[in-house]
């Protein structure tokens, strides 16, 4: 009997060791985890632009402290505004978004794109960025109009470029824009702003479902 107690013994030891370690595995695991959790959180920046009143030529946009395009928050937030300008006249906000594209002009594929998703119809699209905007309302925006943008922990992974995620009232999560930087200016520009045309819900007073 001496000999099968201390197999068994033996058994029970291997066995415990076995849970210990899973059991260790775990909490380093649940550990590791909340510890990248906390460190996405803390880089995760959220800032909000505000505009008094919204331009209504390239001018009056150049005139404003947040075209100096320095500040790749303000550019997001300009961008909102040139996207918001074309379902009021489309000649202006495309000289806006040239001013906003940098060195180079809105490409053509660009410039298609943007008639396709801007319809008649649907130009709420840029106006549910604007806080306050939802579909209940109409997206009809607070004032002043106020643009809420995010960047992440992998907004920065590429050098010279930033993607930022604009908020949007008629939408789960935020929309992505990508920008490029000027070395030689320091100034950030829209490089790339189809995300921010994806489609959003409809306004309530247009839903048949509703």
């Amino acid at each position: 009997m001496g000999i099968f107690d201390n197999l068994r013994r033996s058994v029970e030891q291997s066995a415990k060791s076995a849970l210990n370690r899973e059991a260790r595995q775990a909490v380093n695991n649940a550990v590791n985890n909340a510890v990248k959790g906390a460190q996405n959180a803390a880089q995760n920046k959220t800032r909000e632009i505000s505009f008094n009143s919204l331009p209504a030529s390239l001018a009056e946009m150049q005139a404003l402290p947040e075209a100096a395009l320095t500040d790749p928050y303000a550019t997001a937030a300009l961008t909102v505004v040139a996207l918001n300008e074309y379902t009021i006249n489309k000649e202006i906000a495309m000289q806006m978004l040239d001013f906003l594209n940098g060195p180079n002009d809105v490409s053509p594929a660009d410039v298609q794109f943007l008639r396709d998703r801007a319809m008649d119809g649907h130009n709420y699209i840029a106006r549910s960025y604007f806080k306050g905007a939802t579909p209940d309302n109409g997206y009809t925006p607070s004032q002043p109009y106020t643009v809420k943008i995010m960047e992440n922990s992998y907004s920065r992974d590429a050098e010279g470029y930033l993607i930022l995620w604009v908020y949007s009232g008629g939408a789960d999560s935020p929309r992505e824009i990508q920008l490029r930087n000027k070395p030689s200016t320091g100034q950030w520009f829209a490089t790339g702003w189809r995300g921010l045309l994806s489609g959003v819900r409809m306004p309530k007073a247009d839903d048949p479902w509703a």
